[in-house]
């Protein structure tokens, strides 16, 4: 896809449509998506010129802090327009304090099914971003367990599962037994063994998205497109990340098959990207669009992310893309046919948004306190 399409640095701010609203009718489920995992305390460093040296002190340019860990999917998932709920532990320390403010208060996501654990400090990540890379430290403990054990989880129409090699999580089955459509994403199998049997609970996944080094290990393909197919003997549906080049999908139900280029973009930090193109898909999905818009509308809005540091930080709302679409419009060079690929969004984002362009970000910081 040409340059010129490449996409600017996005500003999160409330959602301003809703592309379910519609779709939804009395006797719906109460909750678009339900998530759970856990939700570290992310402080993001940025303008460094090249990795830190051992035994030399580095300056960053810039810093930021935001919840992130399994905060990066709610946020995007929120600022999108969908009514998300999250299951998460917080520590009842100050940061703790910021993060649950930050998702449930500035984000709008719903914390019912999350606890405050007594005594349990939250998880830290101190993520570094260079040369389009990120290198992350992360400390933290698993919270006790939940006595009694939670509840089956709250009806929601989706609901997003990072799968582990080797567990099952018992909310998944329950959830697609009540009708809730499972998006499901992996994390590298760190024992090797990359055998689809032990994701038992891919049985009860709608979607599975993995990117293409999982996908072609997981099926021993040689072939990221190979390995989608591969991939829907066991999931209906197979979405393959294929960086730079974008992204491919099989539907198994329909034999529909859909691959999107990617925007190309200078990429300040990738972190959060994967749950924003997640967010993105299931979006698309419970709207009912086709499957090659879905990944198109994935694609802009993890290009749009990796322009701003920080994951949760750099989920983009609807004010942010159509911001892009005015923009990459009012290009005299633009390439019809990159244009027509993004056609469907003129029904969907506000002509006027109110935003001035380039969106700018005010960089969140626990020690700064709202107004009077």
């Amino acid at each position: 896809m040409p340059a010129s399409l490449a996409a600017p640095a996005p500003q999160g701010c409330p959602p301003q449509v809703d592309p379910l609203a519609a779709l939804r009718a009395p006797g719906d489920p109460p909750w678009d998506v339900y998530l759970t995992g856990t939700v570290f305390l992310d402080i993001i460093f940025t303008g460094l010129d090249s990795a830190p040296v051992r035994g030399t002190e580095s300056w960053a340019r810039g810093m930021g802090s935001s919840p992130g860990g399994v905060a990066n999917m709610a946020t995007a998932l929120a600022r999108l327009g969908l009514k998300t709920s999250l299951a998460a532990a917080f520590g009842d320390d100050h940061y703790g304090d910021y993060c649950w403010d930050a998702l449930e208060s500035g984000e709008g996501i719903d914390l019912t099914p999350s606890r405050t654990v007594p005594g349990w400090h939250s998880p830290v990540t101190v993520s570094m971003a260079y040369e389009g890379e990120r290198t992350m430290v992360s400390h933290g403990h698993e919270p006790p367990p939940e006595e009694p054990a939670p509840d089956c989880p709250p009806r929601a129409r989706a609901a997003v599962a990072s799968l582990v090699p080797g567990t099952s999580a018992p909310w998944i089955a329950q959830a697609a037994a009540r009708g809730t459509r499972i998006f499901a994403d992996v994390g590298w199998d760190d024992t090797g063994a990359w055998d689809l049997a032990a994701l038992p609970d891919l049985a009860h996944c709608e979607a599975f998205l993995p990117n293409a080094e999982e996908a072609m290990r997981y099926t021993g393909t040689s072939c990221p497109r190979a390995a989608a197919h591969a991939l829907t003997a066991h999931v209906p549906l197979a979405v393959v990340t294929l960086g730079a080049d974008g992204a491919y999908a099989v539907d198994r139900r329909t034999g529909e098959t859909a691959e999107v280029p990617a925007i190309e973009v200078e990429a300040l930090d990738p972190t959060g990207a994967g749950d924003v193109f997640v967010a993105g898909f299931v979006t698309g999905t419970l709207a009912g669009w086709d499957l090659a818009d879905r990944l198109a509308f994935a694609g802009l809005i993890a290009a749009l992310s990796v322009q701003e540091f920080g994951g949760s930080l750099s989920a983009p709302g609807w004010a942010e893309i159509a911001a892009w679409w005015r923009k990459v419009r009012s290009l005299d060079d633009q390439d019809p046919t990159a244009l027509q690929r993004y056609a469907f969004l003129a029904g969907l984002v506000p002509e006027d948004s109110g935003r001035p362009w380039p969106l700018r970000r005010a960089v969140p910081t626990i020690g700064f306190r709202r107004p009077a």
